[in-house]
């Protein structure tokens, strides 16, 4: 706390008007002469100074204070708690009675009078002052919680549940132009400002005209992906059959024998090398336990031809029965494969790259690998479910076809802003996606959609009312998803530049409801304790809440693009079923049809889309208003100390190097982001240095070499049953097979630099908050 010295030969305006009496003359003079005596005293110069400050403390948020007229205060409590540690500190300091005299009495009656006359006048200025620029005041401050409440409480699940329904009367549209001026007819009736359409020209592959097939050799039984006999097929077409491919996979005709993978790991790949000759076979792989393009890979190297792919019953909930239903999926890691690492735009050289493997990728149901291997369907006994698998000792031989057509297709994003009052070059990203017309996705896109039109909504009833947030809130419904998060890539290398430097958050609205049963939160290490309070206050307002975790793994959708090229802190809330998240990871990178999961079956009354809604509204609330950003950066330094135990032989220096990190990073909590989080101590330019510091804490993470299907920002782990870095465990496994271990040296060495670069980060920022304070000294 600061005070403002006061001479103490100062007068008060008007003081002569006191003196226009001849009569007075002498005893003004010995007032005057005590007056200023007491004037000297320390007590009565703190007072002023107390009054002083009080004034000042009430117009702080319209007066801009001198900065070279302020020094600090003698005692580090402050005046209110010094005040009431000691009682008699008012006392010792009183002044004196006056003389009793009558003209004494007079004069002090006068000073009185004016007193409380300009205190009257000073709080109708403040007043009126107030009305004027209401939003100055609001901004300038942290907004309260009230606040948050106030724009929350408008979220009804009536309106989701309304605005979904619109959205899926959609679905059938071959327009994506169509679903794209509804979603900004909506945001535009609310009131979002400025809205535009982003559109990029894309290579999409797409199914052909007629549905891939799969025939036994041995008997010439041909058969759909989803195990329908070709011949009733051609009497009871369905469009879901057509959409039963894997976007980007080589096309053609391949017959040779199917060999059973299992999940395709490197242990299972090694096994079977062992046993069988792989060169141009068919491999038989289960989805799930490692990222799709990863596994894809191991194939294509051990020299497989081809790929049926498929999820094993087991490995669902319960209450999934997908045994006859095909899905989609696609091996495009990001973005328009003819422009890789730059955006479409007009004139753009484009590379000729019709598919992105080998390999002839086919996915088929389980009840159609049940009559590939000749088991029954059912293979669940006493309550426990038997995994599908080709016996080892059976051969089957088959022909698989695969059709699909390669076509260039507009992509469009709808891009709505919502500009902030007092950092309007910051931006939170909110993201969800809509329907891409050439291909499926089953109803969680009009989740994702219906929810950010809700928040929408929410915002804008404020904002209309003269409140606007600090920071810029940019919502955006990305097209093209399903074919590898094509129109958030593109829009990212487009603007990467502006991106890098101002993107503060992204919130991720991707397929928000896949089960009813678990809160499944993802997000950033900086960001895990925030989301993790808005978790337990959701939880204590529940009956009934399992415990919920936030950790940091892979999570799908076009969150991929500012975590892996931006490092921008990320966060996603959701609805999951438990068994789904006991179960096997990147299950998810399966798209089923619309019939498939019945959203409305899963949330009748729309009351998990209210709740999803509201927690991602508050924190968005808050990382756009709060002065100063709420991210941790000490628990980014503990997720690097975390990541590095266990049996891991050679960690040792990144241990140390671990430990530098948190000592900076607790350094820099306690000197930097303690004090600015009081307002107190908070001084404009050296907030506005310490989120330029936090919001880029996580770019040192970024590593330029990954397998594929790994996240590049390394602080993510591939699922929640790993808390190893990824690039180390897939490093350690190859190096089981393999004479050299240089592979595992330069995965070492990327996190090593990962480590010393974040360290460096944050011992550059302290010194530049050291340098700033000699600089004003």
């Amino acid at each position: 706390m600061a005070y403002q010295k006061v001479n103490a030969d100062q007068r008060g305006p008007g003081h002569s008007q006191y003196l226009d009496n001849d009569d007075l003359q002498a005893t003004a003079l010995d007032l005057e002469w005590d007056m200023e005596k007491e004037l000297e005293e320390p007590g009565f110069d703190q007072f002023q100074l107390d009054s002083t400050e009080n004034q000042n403390l009430e117009n702080s948020e319209t007066v801009d204070l001198s900065l070279d007229s302020i020094q600090p205060a003698t005692s580090p409590k402050g005046r209110f708690q010094r005040l009431q540690e000691e009682p008699d500190y008012a006392t010792r300091y009183a002044r004196s009675a006056p003389k009793s005299n009558h003209c004494s009495f007079c004069r002090l009656l006068k000073i009185l009078c004016m007193a409380i006359i300009l205190f009257i006048f000073g709080i109708l200025i403040g007043y009126y002052a107030h009305e004027n620029c209401p939003s100055n005041a609001t901004s300038s401050g942290t907004i309260d919680l009230q606040l948050y409440q106030e724009i929350l409480k408008t979220i009804q699940a009536e309106d989701i549940k309304k605005s979904f329904r619109n959205l899926v009367q959609l679905y059938k549209s071959e327009d994506d132009m169509e679903i794209s001026k509804e979603i900004e007819t909506q945001w535009t009736s609310l009131g979002l400002e400025d809205i535009q359409f982003v559109n990029y020209s894309v290579l999409l592959n797409l199914p052909g005209p007629f549905p891939s097939s799969v025939t036994l050799s041995s008997s010439g039984q041909c058969f759909h992906p989803n195990g329908q006999p070709c011949s009733e097929a051609r009497k009871h077409s369905s469009q879901d059959l057509l959409y039963s491919y894997a976007a980007y996979s080589a096309k053609g005709t391949l017959e040779a024998e199917v060999i059973d993978v299992s999940y395709g790991n490197a242990d299972d790949l090694k096994r079977i090398k062992k046993m069988k000759n792989v060169t141009n076979r068919i491999a038989l792989l289960k989805l799930g336990k490692l990222p799709l393009l990863y596994k894809l890979s191991l194939l294509e190297k051990a020299g497989f031809g081809g790929v049926l792919l498929y999820i094993d019953p087991c490995d669902l909930p319960k209450t999934a029965n997908l045994s006859y239903d095909t899905f989609m999926v696609s091996l495009n890691p990001g973005g328009d494969p003819s422009t890789p690492g730059y955006p479409s735009i007009s004139g753009s050289f484009r590379q000729n790259r019709p598919n992105l493997t080998s390999l002839l990728v086919q996915p088929i149901s389980a009840s159609l690998v049940a009559k590939l291997i000749s088991s029954p369907n059912d293979r669940t006994k006493n309550g426990v479910c038997s995994p599908l698998e080709l016996p080892n000792n059976e051969e089957r031989i088959i022909n698989m076809q695969v059709e699909t057509v390669t076509k260039f297709k507009t992509v469009t994003n709808v891009v709505g802003y919502l500009k902030g009052l007092t950092s309007p070059d910051r931006y939170i990203i909110v993201g969800s996606h809509h329907h891409t017309a050439y291909s499926y996705s089953g109803q969680e896109w009009a989740s994702s959609t219906a929810i950010i039109t809700a928040f929408i909504r929410s915002l804008m009833l404020r904002v209309k009312r003269g409140w606007r947030p600090n920071r810029s809130i940019v919502f955006c419904s990305w097209g093209g998803t399903a074919f590898g998060n094509i129109g958030s890539y593109e829009w990212g290398e487009d603007f990467k530049k502006v991106l890098q430097k101002n993107v503060v958050a992204y919130v991720s609205l991707h397929s928000p409801i896949r089960g009813n049963l678990s809160l499944y939160s993802v997000a950033s290490p900086s960001l895990q304790q925030l989301v993790a309070e808005k978790n337990n206050f959701n939880c204590s307002r529940r009956a009934q809440c399992p415990d919920t975790n936030v950790s940091s793994v892979q999570i799908q959708g076009d969150a991929n693009y500012f975590i892996n090229h931006l490092g921008v802190p990320t966060l996603q809330f959701a609805y999951e079923d438990i068994k789904a998240l006991q179960g096997p990871s990147f299950l998810s990178e399966a798209l089923f049809p619309n019939h498939a999961t019945k959203i409305e079956e899963m949330d009748p009354f729309f009351s998990l889309h209210e709740t999803i809604t509201k927690l991602s509204g508050e924190v968005i609330l808050q990382i756009a208003n709060e002065p100063v950003l709420p991210f941790n950066a000490l628990d980014i330094a503990i997720e690097v100390q975390n990541s590095l135990k266990g049996d891991q032989p050679n960690t040792h220096q990144l241990l140390a190097q671990a430990t530098r990190l948190r000592d900076s990073a607790e350094l820099f909590q306690s000197d930097e982001m303690r004090p600015a989080n009081d307002p107190k101590e908070r001084v404009p330019v050296r907030v506005r240095m310490l989120n330029d510091i936090l919001q880029d804490m996580e770019k040192s993470f970024l590593v330029q070499q990954v397998p594929p299907g790994f996240y590049r920002n390394i602080l993510y782990h591939l699922d929640e049953k790993t808390s190893q870095f990824s690039i180390l465990l897939e490093a350690w496994e190859r190096c089981k097979s393999l004479a050299s271990n240089e592979t595992l040296q330069e995965a070492m060495s990327e996190v090593l630099h990962s480590i010393n670069s974040a360290q460096v980060y944050f011992k550059a920022g302290l010194d530049v908050f050291e340098s700033v304070l000699l600089g004003k000294n």
